[in-house]
């Protein structure tokens, strides 16, 4: 599970306004979207293009999640997510090679559930000088050296932060499922208040976990979701709660809520459930 909310926290970046918190608030920006693209209608995904950035768009991020298992049954859970903001539609007017209008922030944790411990850390950069950015072709998103890439039939991650650190290659085991309307999903009712959103819900996970300088070789089940968009949540919104389930049958199961102010659910929550041969059905 992951949650967001309008002054931050460790979910997603859509719909984010500036507050105190996480890195990821530095990303809020204004509310001004003007010059931006917006998710208005639904489009067909093209790879490998759509695994690279969009900066027409003002925010976009690829977000990795899985369970992994050492030999010994000894689970751990895993985040790595890679934000993009532009905090202007135009790159800055400037000869500096440090001049950009691109934030990048990736956000890594580990959960290790036999010491009951979750460790995080996060990291900012701007897209200039190598530092960070994204690439379609092949695949490739980083923050210094941290990174999400393209690798066989799927993706290899690699981040090594001062407590945790993994090593693992992504093979996709499903179709890139579309997800709302054909790929444009609805935020609420206003016109461009949607993101464009497809994932990869079922990526055979294999590599290496370390924990405080211990690390143990791990095979389990990996998660990729992929979004950008322009516009915020709606006003009467708070925030959202994520859910991802693989089940044991071969299905999963994403669904979100959508917090209204009031602790109603908006209408506008949903989902999907994604059949063994990789069929979706939207919730």
């Amino acid at each position: 599970m992951r949650r967001g909310s309008a002054t931050g926290g460790p979910g997603k970046a859509g719909g984010l306004r500036p507050g105190a918190g996480t890195g990821v608030d530095l990303l809020g920006g204004g509310a001004d979207e003007g010059g931006f693209e917006k998710a208005l209608v639904p489009r067909r995904f093209e790879f490998p293009a759509d695994y690279g950035s969009h900066p027409t768009f003002r925010t976009e991020w690829w977000y990795f999640t899985g369970n992994l298992f050492a030999s010994g049954g000894r689970h751990f859970g895993f985040e790595l997510t890679f934000f993009r903001f532009a905090l202007a539609p135009q790159a800055p007017a400037s000869p500096s090679a440090w001049a950009t209008n691109q934030v990048y922030m990736a956000h890594f944790a580990v959960t290790d559930t036999d010491s009951g411990r979750l460790l995080a850390e996060e990291r900012l950069s701007r897209g200039a000088l190598g530092l960070a950015g994204a690439e379609a072709n092949p695949f490739k998103v980083w923050v210094e050296d941290w990174s999400a890439r393209a690798a066989d039939d799927g993706f290899r991650l690699a981040a090594n932060g001062s407590k945790i650190a993994i090593d693992l290659e992504l093979d996709s085991v499903k179709p890139p499922v579309a997800q709302g309307d054909a790929g444009l999903d609805r935020k609420g009712p206003e016109p461009g208040n949607a993101s464009y959103y497809y994932s990869l819900t079922r990526l055979d996970a294999r590599g290496t976990v370390s924990v405080k300088g211990e690390t143990a070789g791990v095979r389990g089940s990996a998660w990729m979701d992929r979004e950008w968009s322009t516009s915020a949540l709606s006003a009467e919104d708070e925030g959202w709660d994520w859910f991802a389930l693989q089940l044991s049958d071969g299905r999963d199961v994403m669904y979100y809520r959508l917090r209204r102010k009031d602790g109603s659910a908006s209408p506008f929550s949903g989902g999907s459930l994604v059949a063994a041969d990789g069929s979706s059905q939207r919730l």
